[in-house]
């Protein structure tokens, strides 16, 4: 158990594919025991059984717990918010607003209400939105509210440079900030192939050709399966995020944060550099941004402005 943290519990609200595959991956890592939350009982019961059953067979002597009752989330040191309704084909993130946003509420509220001293995981979409609606309705210290966004896109980014290059994805360190939508930006001077500079590897047009492909991946998943999103790669980035904090790794990932005056702007979680830890997030890394890269930000935040105008809160 890493320094400082009380417990080693998770709890992860909602059963849905994202979700069951976390616990699936926390366990079989024997990271912490886990809470599987889902106002599905059954939903949430059924699939902890399934999951533990596989304990002897995979070698894990963690637990995960089945439920639907709130008050077994008290005293986690993590809770991930992987419940909602997920994206159809056609449909963008921000379609999912007004859905999700009484989802999400509903859930921040029992979260402050029954483990007010966790930290906040938000994968349910739109991203970004829904992490700022969870750190507003929470009041939570802003550190401890985090979206996770940048880590799954620069994990598309870099499976698409691995592609155009020829060679395996962990021979790529690529950076995408920005929010997770078709607003994202990868940062090709802050991203790596074989130790040498995006720029220095691709020419402009295989650089726009992989941030198109980065930024288009998810909706093109959500074409495929029809009747839902991506959950492999989310869980894998929900996964890396959870075990930096609870073993105290300090990585520096891409996730959304609140920024107050980091970037130039303010009131507003957005995809950056960070660094996590034991406490949540415990610095915000300003790099320096070419004037397309800044103005790119710039707009994604001026649409993020007009979508948080839209929350009612």
């Amino acid at each position: 158990m890493a320094k400082g943290k009380k417990n080693g519990k998770i709890s992860v609200i909602g059963a849905g594919n994202v979700g069951a595959m976390l616990t699936q991956l926390i366990l079989e890592r024997n990271l912490a025991n886990v809470t599987l939350l889902d106002i599905d009982e059954g939903m949430a019961k059924g699939k902890a059984c399934d999951i533990q059953d596989a304990a002897s067979i995979l070698g894990y002597d963690k637990v995960v717990k089945g439920t639907s009752d709130y008050s077994e989330i008290a005293d986690s040191d993590v809770i991930v918010i992987t419940a909602g309704f997920p994206r159809k084909p056609g449909m963008s993130r921000e379609d999912l607003l007004n859905k999700n946003r009484v989802v999400v509420r509903e859930i921040s509220l029992k979260i402050k209400e029954f483990s007010p001293d966790s930290i906040v995981i938000v994968v349910t979409n739109p991203l970004d939105l829904m992490s700022y609606l969870a750190y507003k309705t929470t009041g939570f210290d802003k550190r401890k509210v985090i979206g996770m966004a940048g880590v799954l896109d620069s994990a598309r980014c870099s499976n698409q440079a691995s592609e155009e290059l020829g060679i395996t994805q962990t021979e790529v360190d690529s950076l995408v900030i920005g929010t997770h939508d078709t607003n994202m930006i990868p940062l090709f001077a802050h991203s790596k192939a074989q130790g040498k500079s995006f720029k220095a590897v691709f020419d402009q047009s295989r650089q726009s050709k992989i941030a198109e492909r980065t930024r288009n991946r998810g909706a093109e998943i959500v074409s495929y399966l029809k009747s839902g999103s991506a959950f492999f790669a989310p869980s894998a980035a929900c996964f890396s995020m959870v075990k930096s904090i609870l073993n105290n790794e300090n990585l520096t990932l891409c996730a959304s944060a609140y920024l107050e005056g980091e970037y130039g702007l303010n009131d507003m979680f957005i995809g950056v550099p960070i660094v996590l830890g034991q406490d949540g997030i415990e610095k915000i890394m300003e790099l320096e941004l070419s004037d397309d890269e800044v103005n790119k930000l710039k707009n994604a935040a001026e649409q993020m402005q007009n979508a948080i105008s839209r929350l009612g809160i």
